[in-house]
């Protein structure tokens, strides 16, 4: 495992270390979009990815980056997200056991996706304190190996796969864009960004709601979330300790995004580019259109983070 925030060689170890197993996602643009936004957009989609996310880059490197002796003791992550998913897919993957803490109200459907991939669910108290403690009691019980979904050195060079492919592909870009909550996407994004072309501008995108990662960077140390209220699920998470530093070196800047703009995005993106995107991924656009005057007539690689969308709550709804 990595102990180092990674580099460049890093991240193409992941690369040909992940390669069997996640998908090489496709690069689509959408005219009416550009239109719209007055730029060139290519958007790299990892909506198509297995478990329908990003995530599951990073969980797949961690995961087959450990020695047999630690596999023999399985891995271990508390999420009611995404993670939870790539997590137990990945271990499935490699054939070991997967250990998932959930809270009591975790969506059904994403209860169903990690009892499929075969993980073993404990169910706890929706709060951190009590995911935390379960997970120590059961790290306690097993030997398991903690993956944490962004905090790690591994899943960030997991994570930087998909702008190293994206780049591979479009290697004239401008601008990078990914969303932020945790990080870890956004700090591979800018580790593989820097290492292309050094003069590409990387930007986060993050909900005027849960602007963590907006006031941190401002005040050049880790501000937690508190409390944030927003329909981007997916990044209520403060930064990392690991992805900080790597931002604050590389990154341009984070962009914010009005709830009304994201939910506007997300349903352009479904009637327009024909794609199922979740909130946090429409957050990228909303910062694009809310902050046009960074962008406009600039070629831009967006990551669309995921497409886990809840059919039977849809925002605009």
């Amino acid at each position: 495992m990595l102990n180092h925030p990674p580099q460049h060689h890093d991240v193409l170890i992941a690369a040909e270390r992940i390669r069997a197993h996640a998908h090489r996602t496709p690069i689509t643009t959408c005219s009416a979009l550009d239109k719209r936004l007055g730029a060139s957009l290519f958007f790299k989609c990892e909506n198509l990815q297995k478990v329908g996310a990003f995530k599951f880059r990073g969980a797949c490197n961690a995961v087959f980056s450990l020695s047999d002796a630690l596999c023999e003791r399985g891995v271990i992550a508390h999420s009611s997200g995404n993670h939870a998913q790539a997590l137990a897919l990945a271990a499935k993957t490699r054939g070991i056991p997967a250990y998932i803490v959930m809270p009591s109200n975790a969506p059904e459907v994403k209860k169903a996706a990690v009892a499929e991939y075969g993980a073993q669910i404990t169910f706890c108290e929706p709060t951190l304190q009590a995911r935390e403690a379960t997970q120590e009691r059961i790290i306690a019980a097993t030997g398991a190996v903690e993956i944490h979904p962004y905090d790690n050195y591994e899943v960030i060079a997991g994570q930087a796969t998909a702008a190293l492919e994206l780049l591979e592909e479009c290697p004239e870009l401008d601008v990078v864009i990914a969303p932020v909550g945790g990080g870890g996407l956004l700090a591979g994004t800018a580790i593989s960004a820097h290492a292309h072309n050094a003069l590409i501008q990387v930007f986060g995108a993050e909900p005027r709601n849960a602007d963590d990662a907006y006031r941190s960077l401002r005040a050049g140390q880790i501000i937690p979330s508190d409390n944030p209220r927003t329909v981007a699920d997916g990044l209520l998470t403060s930064v990392g300790t690991r992805n900080f530093p790597i931002l604050q070196e590389h990154l341009a800047g984070i962009v914010l995004a009005s709830e009304s703009s994201m939910i506007e995005y997300m349903k352009f993106f479904w009637e327009r580019a024909k794609m199922v995107i979740e909130p946090s991924a429409a957050t990228a656009l909303a910062a694009i259109a809310e902050n046009q005057e960074l962008f406009v007539g600039k070629k831009i690689g967006v990551i669309l983070s995921g497409g886990n969308a809840d059919l039977n709550r849809l925002p605009w709804l």
